[in-house]
């Protein structure tokens, strides 16, 4: 095998591969002697057609099947013995393959660029730090409180808070428009869930009204053929209802998972499901500045390749994000839970249709991925300059912090223990967090006083301009 390289353009490589002919022919007539022990065709007994019939009927396809096999095999031998590490698959093409001649084909890709890493004492982020107060843990009761509301209905008239559930029809200039029809539409009075004037037009009403009122849709109203315009609604009150929220006794305390201790054990069980929480968001504001600043400290020559499948991802991932809102939006028309105009408007367009994947150009994603593929070679070269391995008994923490939420935890870790893919992902995301471990031993780190619900929000640290988000690139 003859291999011959040349560098095409920046990082791209086109690779010439010569087999000779003795080898290329000999697997040729490997592959049709077993054909012919294999086929069946009228005339000839089973086992026994000709190798010269074989060659005649499927010489053709048997040498361009060999040919794309002995390209891959070819290629990954030349690779190896060349010492190259392509970015991503590679183009084939082949050159020559006619009979008596040496088979020849090129192979075009892009290799990994050369990364000169930054030294890590250059990277400044800034650590927040903050207590949990005991406004902070009351906040927080009131919040779960919150989530466990129910709803009574009450024969009195709608005020702030009640959710209203209602049928309406609406019209302009006299015409039914689409999305302007909605049955069994809940919606809580003053949480701004629909527009202003009909939220007003049903403040007041009892169940059983029938109500007839002129609502105007704001200038910036996102449906442009309805921003501005005047409708006509006529609406039926089916429900008024009073929010309850729960007491705090023992059901409350159990459907969170405190079985004894009473309040004094639930407070505590909050209190340290805040702490984690806020040791798990300083550590990713943390793990997100580290990406920033390796972002800005590094120069690096990006494969196309790479990119082109990063946005690939990106616009993957954003077709699952809008299928799972739609599927979100189908279920709470399902529970009638709480909805706003917007969402009345294109409800029947949501139910009548599966989501689709809008064809967004390239561009859109360009800058997003390319930060992403930056960021992953800087993090590859880290790992492998610094000879960074993932901890098994951080993997093995990982994954029975997995498994805690679950009903039966030792079949879950059994599980990612027998299962090699999600394995690797567990090894992965304890390897990169190793990393940001290790690039903040040696960096600046700046102690910074703020409070739980800034650090909670991601607001404690604002995030910089064109910041590369925590996640590594897809080919990384």
């Amino acid at each position: 095998m003859q291999v011959s390289i040349e560098t095409t353009s920046g990082l791209e490589r086109r690779m010439t591969i010569v087999v000779p002919s003795e080898t290329f022919e000999q697997q040729i007539s490997d592959r049709l002697k077993a054909t012919a022990q294999r086929a069946r065709l009228a005339g000839f007994r089973p086992g026994k057609v000709p190798v010269k019939e074989i060659r005649r009927r499927f010489g053709k396809s048997v040498r361009q099947e060999v040919a794309g096999e002995l390209m891959q095999s070819t290629f990954f031998e030349a690779i190896e013995r060349e010492s190259m590490a392509p970015a991503g698959s590679p183009s084939l093409d082949v050159l020559r393959m006619d009979p008596g001649e040496d088979f020849e084909f090129a192979a075009t890709f892009e290799v990994y660029p050369p990364v000169d890493l930054a030294p890590l004492a250059r990277v400044a982020v800034k650590r927040p730090r903050a207590e949990i107060g005991e406004a902070d843990v009351e906040k927080m009761i009131d919040s779960l409180r919150e989530q466990r509301k129910h709803w009574h209905a009450v024969e009195r008239a709608a005020v702030d808070a009640d959710r209203v559930t209602v049928d309406f029809k609406g019209f302009i200039d006299s015409v039914a428009f689409d999305g302007g029809t909605g049955v069994n539409v809940a919606f809580v009075l003053g949480a701004k869930q629909m527009i202003d004037d009909f939220d007003r037009g049903v403040r007041g009403a009892k169940a059983g009204d029938q109500l007839s009122f002129d609502a105007a849709f704001p200038q910036d109203y996102r449906v442009a053929t309805l921003a501005g315009r005047t409708a006509h609604f006529d609406v039926t009150v089916n429900e008024v209802a009073h929010a309850h929220l729960p007491e705090l006794n023992e059901e409350l305390f159990k459907a969170f998972g405190v079985e004894t201790g009473g309040f004094d054990a639930f407070r505590a069980e909050v209190r340290n499901n805040m702490e984690r929480e806020l040791d798990a968001a300083v550590k990713n504001q943390l793990k997100r500045q580290v990406m920033e600043e390796l972002q800005r400290l590094h120069e690096v020559q990006l494969p196309m390749g790479m990119v082109k499948r990063e946005i690939d991802a990106l616009k993957l991932q954003m077709a699952q994000q809008m299928q799972n809102y739609s599927q979100g939006k189908v279920q709470q028309n399902d529970d009638h839970h709480d909805h706003d105009h917007d969402h009345d408007h294109d409800h029947d367009q949501v139910l009548s249709r599966a989501p689709t994947t809008p064809d967004l150009p390239d561009e859109l994603f360009q800058s997003e991925a390319e930060r992403r593929v930056k960021v992953g070679l800087v993090v590859n070269e880290l790992i492998s300059t610094h000879g960074l391995k993932s901890d098994p008994a951080k993997v093995r923490q990982r994954i029975e912090d997995i498994a805690k939420t679950y009903v039966q935890p030792e079949q879950v870790v059994n599980w990612y223990y027998s299962n090699q893919a999600q394995l690797s992902q567990i090894e992965m995301a304890v390897l990169e967090d190793q990393v940001v471990d290790h690039i903040l031993d040696k960096a600046e780190v700046i102690e910074i006083e703020s409070n739980y619900e800034d650090i909670i929000g991601g607001r404690a640290v604002p995030r910089t301009n064109d910041a590369p988000t925590p996640v590594e690139s897809s080919d990384v």
